[in-house]
């Protein structure tokens, strides 16, 4: 099974770091995306994401001639998608990135090609994507038609890495591949074997869909937990952070952090894909989801606590008080804004508070558009100088690195438990 040259739908946080790993093992990869100004960066020898090592496999395959970008398909060996799976109204999946993906690379397609969802993606896309192709090419024969016969392969393939370490984790993870047939399963196997170390492992599509929302959503699950035990405690005047150290000196019990909420595109976004298929049975997963939806609120029920409480104790009025946000992104040292529950608590701050908002936010440069009229970025030193009020809503390197004699504020709300 040889792959002369490779396609990858999507140069996003997985899309990309996928095309430079089939290139860095010498294979000729056609990146594809929508947005001119990704691919004229990409094409430069650079990238537009923050993510370890990866700019420089971009930089080293496009100047070997093994990786380029463009915005419409072309003929290839084998084809990955990997757009985004956003929900609409009623947190129902939206898969028109996945419909339009689908749809561009279907003239190009040739007999023997593979094609791989990648994207997050509720139960049956592959089969629907499947659909798809045979309506687009009736010339050509798919998996669902003839079976084992078919001329065109298809499966299922979901990422499993973590931003901030993906150029390993993209490597050294197992991956779950399922094919809609035994071959399709094989072919995809060889595909992701040019530059993986861990262990591909065959099952059927459909529960490779599932697969991947059930990952996620269990650490949904086990972050809702601890989520709730913090409401729990504020009431009852205890240390979350404390209380979660102790329960975990038990040889059985792991309980994780709790935090401003969830986010990143897959454990925010996932569950809500089964609770979309399965309304009655996913109880469970749709409370999770919930409570961790609901978090970020409750992050702003504190802050309006702290600030009446910093308005009575000083001469301040309402109008002259400063809040600083310290992070916005889902999670610690990565630019990724996506779901991100920081953004949505300082958002939710910046419109309430009639006073100034200040951001610190080491790994963007500028604020988001809808944020950018109503909160100023500065830096970690002013904040820690001048603001009235810290919200610690992302546990960065750099807030982690300050000394606690640093911190002179009386009023700080710590969602980290960083600076407790």
């Amino acid at each position: 099974m040889i792959f002369e040259t490779i396609s990858v739908t999507g140069l996003g946080y997985i899309g990309l770091p996928t095309a430079a790993a089939f290139a860095s093992r010498k294979k000729s990869v056609i990146g594809i995306d929508i947005n001119q100004q990704v691919v004229d960066t990409i094409n430069r020898g650079h990238i537009h994401i923050v993510e370890p090592d990866l700019e420089q496999v971009v930089q080293t395959a496009v100047e070997q001639g093994y990786f380029r970008a463009t915005t419409q398909p072309v003929a290839a060996d084998a084809f990955l998608i990997a757009v985004p799976t956003p929900f609409m109204d009623e947190h129902v999946p939206d898969m028109s990135f996945v419909r339009a993906a689908t749809m561009a690379l279907a003239p190009v397609l040739k007999k023997g090609d593979l094609v791989i969802l990648e994207s997050t993606s509720p139960v049956g896309t592959t089969e629907q994507l499947a659909e798809w192709l045979a309506a687009a090419r009736p010339d050509l024969r798919f998996p669902q038609q003839v079976g084992e016969h078919s001329d065109i392969y298809i499966a299922y393939c979901p990422e499993r890495v973590l931003p901030g370490n993906v150029m390993v984790e993209l490597i050294k993870n197992d991956r779950v591949i399922g094919g809609m047939t035994p071959a399709c399963s094989a072919r995809a196997c060889a595909l992701y074997n040019l530059f993986l170390e861990g262990e591909c492992v065959v099952t059927d599509a459909r529960t490779a869909e599932m697969c991947k929302l059930t990952e996620n959503s269990f650490r949904d699950v086990n972050i809702a937990f601890a989520n709730e035990l913090s409401l729990i405690c504020a009431e009852q005047g205890i240390d979350v952070w404390e209380l979660i150290r102790l329960a975990n000196r038990h040889p059985r019990v792991n309980i994780l952090q709790p935090g401003p909420g969830v986010g990143g595109h897959c454990i925010a976004v996932d569950p809500w894909f089964i609770v979309a298929q399965n309304p009655i049975l996913a109880r469970l997963i749709r409370t999770a989801r919930e409570v961790n939806d609901s978090k970020p609120h409750w992050v702003l029920r504190q802050v309006k606590a702290r600030v009446a409480d910093c308005l009575a104790e000083s001469n301040l009025r309402a109008s002259e008080l400063t809040i600083a946000c310290l992070g916005l992104t889902f999670k610690p040292d990565i630019d990724d804004l996506r779901e991100s529950p920081a953004l949505e608590v300082a958002q939710l701050i910046a419109h309430w508070n009639v006073g100034a908002t200040w951001v610190v936010e080491p790994n963007v440069h500028t604020l988001p558009r809808e944020m950018a009229a109503k909160a100023q970025l500065v830096s970690l030193e002013h904040a820690l100088q001048q603001a009235d009020v810290l919200v610690m809503l992302v546990d960065h390197k750099q807030f982690k690195a300050v000394n606690g004699v640093q911190v002179t504020q009386r009023w700080i709300i710590d969602t980290k438990g960083v600076w407790r």
